[in-house]
């Protein structure tokens, strides 16, 4: 009998992980960054892999956008070092822009020197800690070579092995968009050598859930461990929401990204461009604030990896799975702790607040079966983090 009861369970979190949801992580409220002696624009800010510098661009106007950079003070506060010498057109019009770099410091940035003569508009180099150096031309099968088409953006990974790229349209003569792209979807490319990757051939599988043709898709952002990619995407038939940002996870390396949760909600300050730290505990972000394009800061507050559980001064939840109540038991006393259960989307469907005592109870109520993560709180101790199962 106990055997059997253990074998439902497992049939029923397999169930929950590969039918019901995907997981998804969330985070805090956002923080302003302060940029220490910078008086313009800060846009598309690219972490590096040790976290001591910040790399940005100028306003993204075509006209003197050029590459920036700033190192760390602590995680909200940086200080303005400068122009990223070796990376930069000194000719205007000019765009130098939209940056990254891998854990070996190679650098990696969109830059329209020559275009539309040269239609391979991404450059890479090494950051040697104050300028960029051995630069180069990036080639390979991820560009489109036809009338109307940009390779807008563009991210390493980690490892530096895998490109994960924008291309957009905007029309044959890159001027009937109406200043944004017609479309604009993602892709990933492999290295081939230090000049060249080409597109994966199962690029557009792992891609079908983001690029979605009623939005205009383009800023992504990987996770080091290769599991969550955050992009930016506009709303064609309604561009006047402004921009909104979102992510998509997958289990391992060889899934499809799932599709997208929603990271910052459609916003006419444009929110845009994340760049995820290497411990993937902290974002940066751009949106405009003052007149001027700044950056934002946000903690990741639930982890929901499908393996994850800690549970920090110990609680007994039984029965989960659940069907209808569950109870929830403490090793210590509770004084105003507060019980919150989001769904796999990282939004909050149940709150109980001032709980005292060793135990409370969890009804059901109308939430759906699957899979839920709960996180008690006390002050500003985390007391729990735990899964949550509902079947029927």
């Amino acid at each position: 009998m106990k055997t059997k009861l253990i074998l439902s369970v497992i049939f029923i979190l397999t169930l929950v992980k590969e039918n019901y949801c995907q997981t998804y992580p969330t985070f805090g409220t956002e923080i302003p960054v302060t940029i220490s002696g910078l008086t313009f624009d800060a846009m598309e800010p690219s972490i590096s892999a040790d976290g001591n510098y910040i790399f940005f661009n100028s306003l993204n106007d075509g006209i003197t956008t050029s590459l920036y950079y700033a190192t760390k003070v602590n995680d909200s506060t940086f200080t303005y070092t400068g122009v990223l010498t070796g990376a930069n057109q000194t000719i205007t019009p000019r765009l130098d822009a939209v940056a990254s770099s891998d854990s070996a410091n190679k650098f990696f940035w969109t830059s329209l020197r020559n275009f539309p003569t040269q239609f391979d508009n991404c450059f890479h180099g090494t950051f040697n800690g104050t300028d960029i150096v051995n630069i180069g031309r990036l080639h390979g099968t991820f560009y489109i070579y036809s009338a109307g088409w940009l390779m807008m953006d563009a991210e390493i990974n980690y490892s530096g092995n895998l490109l994960y790229y924008t291309n957009g349209y905007f029309g044959p003569t890159y001027a009937g968009c109406g200043g944004i792209p017609c479309q604009a979807k993602l892709g990933v490319a492999q290295k081939q050598n230090d000049s060249t990757f080409n597109k994966l051939s199962n690029s557009d599988g792992i891609m079908q859930n983001i690029n979605d043709t009623n939005f205009v898709v383009y800023a992504p952002n990987i996770s080091k461990n290769g599991l969550e990619l955050y992009y930016t995407r506009i709303l064609k038939s309604n561009v006047s929401l402004g921009t909104q940002i979102c992510v998509s996870v997958r289990t391992n390396l060889a899934d499809t990204f799932s599709l997208p949760a929603i990271f910052h909600s459609f916003s006419t300050l444009t929110p845009e461009a994340t760049t995820l730290t290497s411990d993937q505990l902290k974002i940066y972000y751009h949106k405009k604030s003052g007149g001027l394009y700044k950056l934002f800061l946000r903690y990741r507050t639930l982890t929901t990896g499908i393996n994850e559980t800690e549970n920090i001064d110990g609680v007994t939840i039984y029965p989960n799975p659940f069907i209808t109540q569950t109870t929830l038991q403490t090793n210590n006393l509770l004084h105003n702790a507060t019980l919150t259960v989001n769904n796999c989307l990282g939004q909050t469907v149940k709150q109980i607040k001032n709980i005292s005592g060793q135990m409370v109870s969890l009804s059901r109520d109308n939430l759906p079966s699957g899979l839920y993560y709960l996180r008690l709180t006390q002050g500003n101790k985390v007391i729990a983090v735990d899964k949550l199962v509902i079947t029927d």
